[in-house]
């Protein structure tokens, strides 16, 4: 988390790091916060997508115009921000695809069966939405990619949209990504990939998400989202 904070920090245009902390059992909190890091510890362990979605509504408490979303692995370079940021200027979401070979490093997680179950499903979602004009008001290649940046105005939009009703758990679980990704064109988002550096993740995933079997109850809760959102 150290090394992925102190990467953020560097940014000429990260103004606001936010850490949520899901209860974890090592010293998240501690080596967050001093490495610069406002800090959000829960008390308890509610999942990937209810922090993803806490991190989210702290980010619009803050003055920033853009919000970033990423993982604490250092599976993302920071420096793609820099990339990123260009096409807000006619979008309202940037996201990255993990789909070109050519800058992602050899021996990361993601396997034969991650990169062609995220594309297949990537597709469905095309033909879930598809319009004549340009074949389709979105093209996707990657739903299992959460590093994005969004305006600001589009994620007050979304943001409510993302929890059940009443309650503060996320919709979609472990496929909180790719469901932000669908309210966003259900919303009229203007939303557009753009091929990012994938590196070889630094220690272990807390989740399983690079045990096959895992990856494909994953993939079965994305392809039921897709089918019944």
């Amino acid at each position: 988390i150290e090394k992925v904070v102190k990467d953020f920090s560097s940014q000429r245009l990260v103004k606001h790091i936010i850490v949520i902390d899901n209860n974890s059992s090592d010293l998240t909190t501690d080596v967050a916060a001093k490495a610069g890091a406002k800090v959000i510890k829960k008390s308890e362990n509610k999942g990937y997508s209810h922090s993803l979605v806490m991190g989210l509504k702290e980010a619009l408490r803050t003055d920033a115009n853009i919000i970033a979303a990423t993982e604490a692995d250092g599976t993302y370079n920071a420096y793609d921000v820099e990339k990123m940021v260009p096409y807000l200027d006619n979008c309202d979401m940037v996201i990255g695809t993990r789909q070109h070979q050519i800058i992602t490093e050899k021996g990361n997680q993601n396997s034969v069966l991650h990169v062609l179950g995220n594309y297949f499903l990537a597709k469905l979602i095309q033909i879930k939405y598809f319009n004549l004009q340009h074949m389709g008001i979105v093209n996707l290649t990657d739903v299992g990619c959460v590093f994005r940046l969004v305006r600001r105005e589009a994620l007050e939009k979304l943001i409510e949209k993302l929890t059940y009703p009443g309650s503060d758990r996320a919709v979609g679980g472990v496929g909180i990504g790719l469901y932000f990704t669908m309210v966003g064109i259900e919303n009229d988002l203007r939303i557009i990939e753009v091929p990012v550096t994938f590196n070889k993740r630094i220690g272990q995933s807390k989740i399983g998400s690079n045990k096959p079997i895992k990856a494909l109850r994953v993939g079965l809760t994305f392809l039921w989202l897709i089918l019944t959102s």
